[in-house]
């Protein structure tokens, strides 16, 4: 347990320090320190034995997901250093801000690395609680109307949706109390895991309809996302890239979690057909509302709800493939989404705009970071060699195979969404270059300030994933498939 309290502790110091760090030069180095200590932290417990105390858990399942979260964290950090470090200079952010801005970093680190590894159930409600505020204050950062409109928003749709999990988590700690007894063992996942079987089904299926509903609000799932893509739209991008490819999945953990309860008690409901009816949704609406998207980041926040509804989808059906699928996808989606929003906050600042219609010509103007977001648009649309196209893979034919009807619907949703990415790609990546302020012809383009290092990192590893995926990680996968039922 000692690694994990370094692992939860590193940015909650970071936190501490940050906040009192003048300079957001030395900020920004000092964020990238702590994060790299975090995920040499997190790397450590892949050499541990599963192991389990009263606040936190370590098992195959949160361990995977403990170090993709470190690991976007610290190359988000480093595109967070030169994309602060432009807004400063046009005038958009101050010195008083951006201390805020990097203590809040940690602070959203400290909160879902902490959710990753509670072995409490209130414990992690807390830390998604805090994950909210911390990023509710982020996305409100530069203070203009539409971006504290978009923070009451978040902050409103998942206090609600917050809420209700609260009551399920209470439900479930009620339907435990019987038969564990009072105290802290009925909230403790690896005491429930044990006893589940003797809880009433009743309350227990109550319990999860109002954790899926609470923390599927988190998630982006249909018809709950509707904070998702003002959030993404009106905050720093760094911010759009851990929501996108962090939060998202620190909240579908959530849910997975209490889905291992009830498929433990074999008189409760099958929380699959919930999962995949929202899942289903959340691809369909998704996919259709991005041929109406005018705003790049808001064109891919719904590219983000889109593909979480596919993930859920998967863990909804279950089974070994599906599952597998599900967790594969979860990394892929993570490293994919974050690397795009890292092309498309330099694409904005190059640009002056955040409007498609003024943005194209990328690979002429600039084109390492053209060819780079080009890529990124590739895999998210499921196109091979990358991984992305695997982990659909593997769904498509799992869910043919098991349910041929589901697959219909599944398969007009990615394709819908697939149109969508190959008709808005085109226009931001080829053609005469956009303009800059304003939409007319740049002839001399504004340079990229700062590394592409981040976006060509993450979308080497899911090339990779797409190509080979080493034996002891399918292993892993599959341990961890055979965990969710």
């Amino acid at each position: 347990m000692s690694a994990v309290a370094v692992i939860v502790a590193t940015p909650l110091i970071g936190a501490a320090v940050l906040a009192l760090v003048p300079g957001h030069r030395l900020g920004a180095r000092l964020n990238i320190g702590f994060s790299t200590v975090t995920l040499l932290a997190s790397l450590v417990l892949f050499g541990l034995e599963p192991s389990s105390g009263a606040l936190f858990v370590v098992d195959a399942f949160n361990i995977y997901l403990i170090a993709l979260t470190a690991f976007v964290g610290l190359t988000t950090s480093v595109f967070s250093a030169s994309y602060i470090a432009h807004e400063i200079a046009v005038g958009k952010l101050d010195e008083r801000k951006l201390r805020f801005y990097h203590a809040m970093y940690q602070a959203f680190m400290f909160t879902m690395l902490l959710a990753l590894s509670a072995n409490n159930l209130g414990v992690m409600w807390v830390a998604v609680e805090g994950a909210t505020l911390t990023t509710v204050l982020m996305v409100s950062l530069y203070r203009t109307a539409a971006s504290i409109e978009a923070a009451w928003k978040y902050f409103i749709l998942c206090g609600v949706g917050i809420a209700l999990a609260l009551f399920g988590t209470i439900l479930m700690y009620m339907a435990a109390q019987p038969v564990m007894g009072p105290g802290m063992a009925a909230m403790t996942w690896t005491e429930l895991m044990d006893h589940v079987a003797k809880i009433s089904p009743a309350i227990l299926n109550l319990a999860f309809v109002f954790l899926l509903i609470g923390y599927g609000t988190k998630v982006g799932l249909a018809p709950l996302h509707a904070w998702l893509p003002d959030a993404h739209a009106e905050g720093p991008t760094p911010i759009s890239a851990v929501l996108s490819g962090l939060l998202l999945n620190v909240a579908l953990y959530a849910v997975l979690r209490f889905k291992m309860l009830l498929a433990a008690n074999g008189q409760a409901i099958a929380p699959g057909p919930l999962m995949i009816a929202m899942g289903l949704a959340s691809l369909l609406l998704a996919g259709l509302m991005l041929y109406r998207r005018r705003d790049v980041k808001r064109f891919f926040a719904y590219s983000s709800i889109e593909h979480m509804g596919i993930i859920t989808f998967a863990f909804g059906m279950g089974g070994p493939l599906a599952n597998f699928a599900g967790l594969l996808h979860m990394a892929m989606h993570s490293l994919t989404k974050s690397a795009i929003f890292y092309a498309v906050g330099h694409a904005v600042q190059v640009t002056g705009t955040q409007r498609m219609d003024r943005i194209s010509g990328l690979t002429v103007s600039h084109p390492a970071l053209g060819w780079g977001l080009l890529a990124g648009v590739v895999a998210i649309a499921g196109l091979p060699p990358f991984g992305v196209f695997m982990s659909e893979f593997l769904l498509v034919t799992s869910t043919f195979a098991r349910e041929p009807l589901l697959a219909l619907p599944l398969v007009v949703g990615i394709l819908v969404a697939f149109g969508a990415l190959v008709l808005r790609v085109q226009q931001l990546c080829f053609g005469a270059p956009g303009g800059v302020e304003g939409g007319g012809a740049s002839v001399e383009p504004v340079p990229v300030q700062g590394t592409l290092v981040p976006l060509y990192a993450h979308l080497a590893l899911v090339l990779v994933a797409g190509v080979w995926l080493p034996g002891p990680l399918v292993a892993w996968f599959q341990t961890v498939a055979a965990l969710l039922g």
